[in-house]
Order: structure tokens, then C-alpha cells, then sequence
């Protein structure tokens, strides 16, 4: 289903809700009126003054080109997010420094332009202006991000794709947001969810999470968590007197430390209380929880509480595994 909005309601959603506050404001509704009227390339400066009711001069007191008023507010969050990362301190932590610099250049992002641009490219003709302005603004993140790993002592390889990874989830993000319909839900939520997908790929202390599992039935395990779940088998050895091990990759990898009392929680939660949690229990995100219970089940696993609400908007159940694991299966909702 298209994502575009039509041309009448599109012309009016950069000035919804608020008055024309300032010449600035005013250039760029008169752009985007123009480009959904008459296309990007047939807009000319001239055309977009003269809507405004301002001089052709003054276009030039707001914007170098008519590219930058689709992308002006983004280039202001660049060059905010360049100066907070150049200003940092070499000896923070890299990882946590970048991640708070990305976090805080989509904070407060409002619908404006480009939203408007991205969600309605067909119908502007900008397509091609669009690509060519966003691989620009991701190598500029990009180079901000790489110099400051580097700085830090990451090796330069794993510093250019952590920060190539980190920047096309900023302009990724930006994208999804404008298409879902810019203002529903805040830039940042959409942008957190890109840079968790990206997190894997910045270098820290501790480079890998890897819970090691004595497996008794080791072919009836491998074949659960391999074919059923889907992990990816990376590496795989065989050595004296029979001995085997399969290093497999399930996605990001974090560390949930909880008391006594979350546990309980958990397990009212999770359980019909008669499941309790081991000492250590491992959870996989997944796309669907139902779906995905069920054919563990089939593939070997026992189904110890089945798939429920919870409280955190997060659909779990809890299953014990080949090779004895307790699982827990989980599907994030996200906001209501």
C-alpha cells in the first residue's frame, strides 16, 4: 500500500498545526507546494521566491540550494552530533559515546520537509536528487563516527563498518519514520531500533557474549538450535576422543542481570508457576512467539509455559530445550 500522501493534504502538512513563523518556514512550504505541483527538476529558485512573496536574494539568506531546504534541519542535527563527538573525550568509552551522540540527534526531530519529500519522492520527482543527498549525508556521519573508534584505538577496518552500519541506520531510520507517516511516533523510537540492529558491529571491551552449553544428545541439539530456531552455524571442530563443538550466531547478544524478586516476577509473569527459572536461562528475540513456540515444540523442545502477554509488551513462553537449556522465546510488541 503507498505511503504517499495526496498532493492536497501533502502541500499542507509542513504548515498543519502552526503558523508561517518566518521566511525560512515560508521557502519551504512554497518548495514542497512546487515540487508536488511541478516536480523537483522544473521547480526553479526563482519559482519557489516568488511563492514565498520574497526576493530571490533573500532565498539565499536561508538555503544554498533548493537540496537544502529538503535537508537544512537534518544538517543542523549533523553538525551538532560532529562537534559533541570531535569534543569528547579520547578515553570515554567510544562505543557508549557514539551511540548517545546518534541518540540525541534524532531527539525533538519534527515532521518538516524532507519527511514530506521522502514520504511523496514519486510525486516531487526526487528520487534520484534524494539518493544522491542521502549517500552524502551517511559518509558525513559516517567520518565523524570512524574518527572518533579510531581515536579511541579500534582497529580502522572494524571502526569503518561499525561506522558505516551506524550511519545507514540513522538514514534508514529516518527513512522508515517519514514513510510510516512522519509525526506518529518520534523519530527517536524508529532511530533506537536502527542502532540496535547496528550495535553489533561497534567495538568495545567485550566483543562477544558466548553462553557455552554441555549438550549430552549433541546431534538432537544442533539440529534444534540450528534447524528449528535458525541460528547460523559459524565454526565447527572435532577433536580427540570424540569430542565435538558448533559455534553457532544468534543476533545481538546482551547480559540481563535480575535479583531474586525479578525472577519471581518473571516467572509469575512468563509461567503458569510451575516452570521456575534456572539459574541461567537463555532468551532469543523472535519475530513471532506463537508461531515459532510451536515449531520448537515440533523440533524437539517441551513446551513448559506457553506463549502470553506480559506487562512489558512483550509476547514470551518458555520451553526446555534439547541438550536440557531452559528457554525463553520472546516477541517485542513496541509501543501502543
Amino acid at each position: 500500500m503507498s505511503t504517499a500522501v495526496p498532493r492536497s493534504a501533502a502541500a499542507g502538512a509542513a504548515r498543519a498545526g502552526r503558523p508561517r513563523a518566518t521566511s525560512r518556514d515560508t521557502l519551504a512550504e512554497a518548495a514542497c507546494e512546487l515540487f508536488l505541483e511541478q516536480g523537483f527538476d522544473a521547480t526553479s529558485i526563482a519559482d519557489i521566491a516568488t511563492r514565498a512573496g520574497v526576493s530571490r536574494s533573500s532565498f539565499f539568506n536561508y538555503f544554498a540550494s533548493k537540496s537544502d531546504i529538503l535537508w537544512a534541519a537534518l544538517d543542523e542535527r549533523i553538525d551538532a552530533f560532529t562537534t559533541r563527538l570531535e569534543a569528547d573525550d579520547a578515553e570515554a568509552d567510544a562505543a557508549a559515546a557514539v551511540r548517545a551522540a546518534l541518540v540525541e540527534l534524532g531527539e525533538g526531530f519534527a515532521p518538516d520537509s524532507l519527511a514530506l519529500a521522502l514520504a511523496n519522492a514519486g510525486a516531487m520527482g526526487l528520487e534520484e536528487e534524494l539518493e544522491r543527498e542521502r549517500a552524502l549525508r551517511r559518509s558525513r556521519i559516517a567520518a565523524v563516527i570512524a574518527a572518533r573508534l579510531r581515536a579511541a584505538g579500534a582497529d580502522p577496518v572494524r571502526a569503518d563498518v561499525a561506522a558505516a552500519a551506524h550511519a545507514g541506520a540513522v538514514l534508514s531510520a529516518i527513512e522508515a519514520w517519514a514513510h510510516a507517516g512522519a509525526g506518529r511516533v518520534p523519530l527517536a523510537q524508529t532511530l533506537r531500533n536502527g542502532l540496535d540492529a547496528a550495535s553489533p558491529t561497534l567495538p568495545g571491551r567485550v566483543q562477544q557474549l558466548r553462553v557455552v552449553a554441555r549438550a549430552e544428545r549433541f546431534d538432537d541439539a544442533l539440529a534444534f538450535y540450528r534447524d528449528v530456531l535458525g541460528l547460523v552455524e559459524q565454526e565447527s571442530y572435532q577433536g580427540d576422543g570424540g569430542a565435538q563443538v558448533v559455534i553457532l550466531a544468534a543476533g545481538r547478544a546482551t547480559l540481563e542481570l535480575s535479583n531474586a524478586a525479578q525472577i519471581e516476577l518473571i516467572d509469575r509473569v512468563e509461567t503458569d508457576g510451575d516452570a521456575p527459572s534456572d539459574d541461567v536461562r537463555i532468551a532469543f528475540e523472535v519475530a513471532d512467539t506463537v508461531a515459532m513456540t510451536d515449531r520448537s515444540a515440533n523440533g524437539g523442545a517441551a513446551v513448559e509455559a506457553t506463549a502470553r502477554d506480559t506487562p512489558w509488551r512483550s509476547v514470551n513462553s518458555r520451553l526446555r530445550a534439547p541438550g536440557g537449556l531452559q528457554l525463553t522465546l520472546f516477541q517485542e510488541l513496541g509501543p501502543e
